[in-house]
């Protein structure tokens, strides 16, 4: 399973025919080592707390800002 942070992005594949993927920001990491879950924002404003399973998510890091 992917190790996400706060600010990272998440694509989650659609498990069902004809349903898109859903988008979102995490917001918060919970729980630890195999029981690690998420909350997350959704990009339709929604929130909720996501139990990735294996191969269901992908993780996008947070851009790291480049301050001179």
């Amino acid at each position: 399973m992917e190790r996400g942070k706060v600010g990272d992005r998440v694509n989650v594949e659609s498990e069902r025919i004809g349903s898109h993927a859903r988008t979102g920001e995490i917001l918060e990491v919970l729980g630890s080592g195999g029981g690690l879950h998420f909350r997350i924002r959704w990009d339709d404003g929604h929130e909720s707390t996501f139990y990735p399973s294996a191969g269901s998510m992908r993780i996008i890091p947070k851009a790291k800002s480049t301050s001179r």
